[in-house]
């Protein structure tokens, strides 16, 4: 127990929870994109052989490496904290 009843330690695993799912989907996205932007060609028309194959190649070794950087990135931001909506900049009541 943290001395606040369990609660904020349920709530920050719940946070975490929700952020590594966040980051999970958001990079198979990501990365899905990435190798239908790059490698979409070579499937889709009718592309030279090794033009092909190489697309397809890159998109294959690209779509993994922008998967775990998206995924680093949200989790590195997310450890860091809120950020403020407006640094530097009063509130409109002010």
């Amino acid at each position: 127990m943290d001395g606040h009843g369990g609660r904020p330690h349920k709530a920050e695993r719940d946070a975490l929870t929700v952020e590594v799912g966040y980051a999970l989907v958001s990079a198979v996205f990501l990365a899905g994109v990435v190798f239908a932007a790059v490698a979409g060609p070579a499937l889709f028309l009718d592309l030279p052989g090794l033009l092909a194959a190489l697309l397809l190649q890159v998109g294959l070794a690209l779509a993994p490496v922008v998967f775990v950087v998206r995924v680093v990135c949200v989790l590195v931001d997310f450890r860091r904290g809120p950020q403020p909506s407006q640094p530097g900049r009063t509130s409109p009541d002010s």
